[in-house]
């Protein structure tokens, strides 16, 4: 087993996933034209390896394969071989992915896809061995039966792929019936997480279990508007037991991507960007609903560790941090008594913090122990000797081995951390968050839009590429509309009412409704897919139905309304009593659905502005949207939204309209009188 002392093509990229192949002894080339026309031209069929920088069994197989001579040879002689970053073509995988769940009932990463020169798929699995093990055929054998089908049977197969691509295309743009947004499909969500909710350890379902903050955000949307207990307990014992566990990094805080078992114990170790950011707003949202200051917390410590971990100096976020060092996962963040005695250099100090952590010499994973406070009673409770103690042992884990880092900036990841800043800044008042997030979007729009104006979807080593997808132009959406909700800079709201209109421009079927996940003016693929499936991270569909009923409820805009309507509508049809796997449409359906405040300021004194933020910092009201009119923005905000310019002082003074289910309430110059009325 070797690597190849000259670089192949990849050498020329600029995804940290393809730079981890360009020493590969196979023959790489990126997702190109000139790859396809080199199958074409020597008519070989083409190897698809698809997967990310930080994916644990993407750096198995590649070990055990793609830096392997005798599966290269059989590679560069044979098929051309081409690498795929996920997060950077999401377009890609998505529509390969689909191919592989239907050919095999399951999917993931990394994705191994065969296929023909015009790109259409005729086998499909996701990881094998180099040789056969565990039930699982090696990918020498593979490659070499498809050889010799290729050779013996070649229009057998590419029969094989037209019957695929035939098969699937209604995969790919998602199935409807006439079933139109009614409540219903709220109680139907909540009763599903009711049915799989795990009572004794939180989340739903069983091993491996994911995070899915969207979950939990719209049980706490649930509970607002029915006033339904459950659905709060439910949320309060997922957060609850999450922290608790080895999900959450203990000593260098933030949130690895699942647990590998029931009571988030084990977790897969990888930290991505979007899981924290989603479970900051998660957290962020318990502690507004709830009060208990745990949930606020840890949202707190999540944030430090992107601030420490994951920011670019210039202000853009990176992708993530791997699971692996020195070639084994998880590695970096377990340890054994003993070590923590020395580390400590006193006794008493050692056996506190490996008995408060439940550090013990049979350890929880492979021999050491994982950081955890499952049987900890004192788990929410502030400890200053543990904090102090923490810190050392951080420091001391700092001298390990350095955990790769994906640092490609994502527009969609970046919006999705954007939100969760606008929400701290909101909840905490803390002027740093909003510092950091506008550092954030001005990254954005000062790298990530070409000459045309179109946003892009990566910025690395100085490098913007790629045509922005759905989710880009969603969550980056999404986040603007955070922001300006926790800052009322209407800035954020005319940048969030652009990008959603050149959206709707780029992606939306005019025929059938619904948004595509990429734009008409992107590089045309063998199926445009619309993802709607709410996994580990929200779909750009359910996110921009969020966006349009969000934004038509602040501007008042009747289009947006249609639009937010036809949208809702789509995905509703689309459900088939499957609203669980829908959760973040879920979010955007409680806001349509109940009744929504309207609020109204025009501010006379800055004094009363303040005043204002601290009342919605206070108060946690799901439905509610807020306008702020102050000499500053009056000209602009009366642009962007119209009907406020008949909205004026009343007295003299600064003024408080509010609205409800339609219906408008006398205006009021009395904070006091307002936060009894909300």
């Amino acid at each position: 087993m070797t690597t190849n002392k000259m670089p192949n093509r990849l050498i020329q990229e600029k995804s940290p996933y393809l730079l981890q192949h360009a020493y590969n002894p196979i023959n790489w080339y990126a997702w190109s034209d000139e790859a396809f026309a080199k199958a074409k031209e020597e008519d070989k069929p083409i190897f698809l390896s698809i997967g990310y920088s930080t994916c644990h069994w993407c750096h198995v197989m590649a070990h055990e394969s793609f830096e392997d001579t005798e599966v290269a040879k059989i590679m560069n002689d044979n098929f051309i071989a081409i690498k795929v970053d996920r997060e950077e073509r999401p377009d890609v995988d998505s529509v390969y992915m689909t191919v592989c769940q239907a050919l095999t009932n399951h999917g993931g990463w990394p994705l191994t896809i065969i296929m023909t020169p015009d790109q259409k798929p005729f086998f499909a699995g996701t990881y094998f061995p180099k040789q056969p093990k565990y039930n699982m055929p090696g990918i020498i054998d593979i490659l070499n039966s498809i050889i010799t089908h290729w050779k013996d049977n070649k229009d057998k197969l590419i029969s094989s792929s037209e019957s695929i691509l035939s098969e699937l295309s209604k995969y790919y743009v998602g199935e409807s019936n006439d079933i139109k947004l009614n409540s219903k499909i709220l109680e139907n969500g909540y009763n599903q997480l009711v049915n799989v909710f795990d009572k004794k350890n939180g989340g739903f379902g069983s091993a491996p279990k994911f995070p899915t903050p969207h979950k939990l955000m719209f049980l706490l949307r649930y509970y607002k508007s029915n006033n339904d207990i459950k659905a709060l307990e439910m949320v309060e014992n997922t957060l609850d037991c999450m922290y608790k566990g080895g999900l959450f990094d203990h000593i260098g805080f933030g949130f690895s991507r699942y647990s590998t078992d029931n009571k988030w114990l084990v977790p897969h170790f990888e930290k991505m960007l979007y899981d924290n950011a989603l479970l900051i707003i998660a957290y962020l949202e318990g502690y507004e609903v709830t009060k208990n200051e745990l949930y606020k917390n840890v949202a707190i410590k999540a944030l430090e560790y992107i601030f420490r971990e994951l920011t670019n100096e210039n202000g853009g976020f990176y992708c993530a941090e791997d699971a692996d060092s020195e070639g084994e996962e998880g590695k970096y963040y377990v340890f054994n008594p003993a070590e923590i005695l020395e580390v400590l250099g006193n006794e008493e100090d050692g056996t506190y913090f490996n008995d408060y952590f439940d550090i013990t010499n049979e350890g929880n994973f492979e021999g050491k122990s994982i950081l955890n406070l499952i049987n900890n009673s004192e788990y929410n409770k502030d400890n200053d000797r543990i904090r102090d103690l923490s810190e050392k042992v951080l420091e001391y884990r700092f001298k390990r081995m350095k955990l790769h880092k994906d640092d490609k900036i994502l527009t969609s990841w970046n919006g999705l951390m954007i939100a969760a800043l606008g929400k701290a800044y909101k909840v905490v008042e803390d002027e740093r968050y909003f510092e950091y997030a506008k550092k954030a979007v001005n990254f954005i729009f000062d790298n990530l839009i070409d000459e045309n104006k179109r946003l892009l979807a990566r910025f690395r080593d100085e490098e913007s590429r790629h045509k922005a997808y759905l989710d880009d132009y969603a969550f980056l959406c999404f986040g603007l509309i955070e922001l300006y909700e926790s800052s009322f800079d209407i800035t954020f709201l005319k940048k969030a009412i652009e990008l959603n209109k050149d959206m709707i421009n780029f992606f939306w079927d005019k025929e059938k409704n619904g948004f595509f996940l990429y734009g008409e003016d992107s590089e045309q693929l063998i199926a445009k897919p619309k993802e709607l499936f709410d996994g580990a991270m929200p779909s750009g569909n359910s996110v921009a139905a969020y966006n349009l009923i969000k934004l038509s409820r602040i501007t008042g805009d009747t289009y947006l309304e249609e639009m937010a309507e036809k949208q809702l509508n789509f995905i509703s049809g689309a459900l088939f009593s499957e609203e669980i796997n829908h959760s973040f449409f879920l979010i955007a359906a409680s806001f349509a659905l109940n009744n929504s405040k309207e609020l109204v300021c025009v501010i006379k004194d800055k004094s009363d502005e303040e005043k204002i933020k601290d009342l919605l910092s206070e108060k946690q009201t799901f439905n509610l949207t807020v306008i702020i009119k102050n000499d500053d923005n009056k000209k602009e905000v009366e642009e962007l939204i119209p009907f406020i310019k008949d909205y004026d002082f009343v007295n003299d003074k600064s003024t408080y309209y509010l609205c409800e289910g339609k219906s408008c309430l006398a205006p009021t110059n009395d904070i006091e009188e307002l936060r009894k009325l909300l």
